[in-house]
């Protein structure tokens, strides 16, 4: 069992105010259905746990579900930690969404997470494994801005 990681980092300036793009990143339900892979999100207060589809990788099948406590910070932060009750979870998300005004008069979004999945597979896969895991995240944020954006009505860039 060896532990990999992905990072992703990203930001854009929407058109939308900070109130319609808060209203869609705390959507658990809407985040589901815009993002790839993701089948369901449950909501237990401040816990959302994650489910995805099964992924092949390296000739092992893989269906994450990981737990996130949300520490929202209304129009302006979100962050999310792996739920640190749940440590029998093979996968682990952390990372922080912000928003902010722009000077154009939309809203500044950026995202930083790092996921970690604990898989049955040796070190030595680390580097094939970890440029899947970043194609993976890098298609999951490509699709899900593009359907944010067709959500708030913006066109894509």
């Amino acid at each position: 069992m060896a532990t990999f990681r992905a990072r992703d980092r990203s930001s854009a300036v929407l058109q939308s105010s900070r109130a319609e793009v808060w209203e869609v990143l705390t959507d658990a339900a809407l985040i589901a259905r815009m993002t790839p892979y993701v089948t369901r999100i449950d909501v237990e207060g401040d816990r959302w746990t994650w489910r995805m589809a099964t992924l092949p990788v390296l000739g092992i099948s893989v269906a994450p579900m990981f737990t996130e406590v949300m520490d929202l910070e209304p129009m302006h932060r979100i962050r999310f930690t792996h739920d640190p009750e749940r440590p029998d979870e093979m996968t682990s998300v952390m990372g922080t969404y912000e928003l902010a005004d722009d000077a154009s008069g939309g809203t500044a979004v950026s995202i930083d997470l790092q996921i970690a999945c604990d898989l049955p597979l040796p070190g030595l896969a680390r580097p094939a494994v970890e440029r899947l895991m970043a194609s993976v995240v890098k298609h999951m944020g490509t699709v899900f801005s593009r359907n944010l954006l067709q959500h708030l009505g913006e066109e894509a860039a």
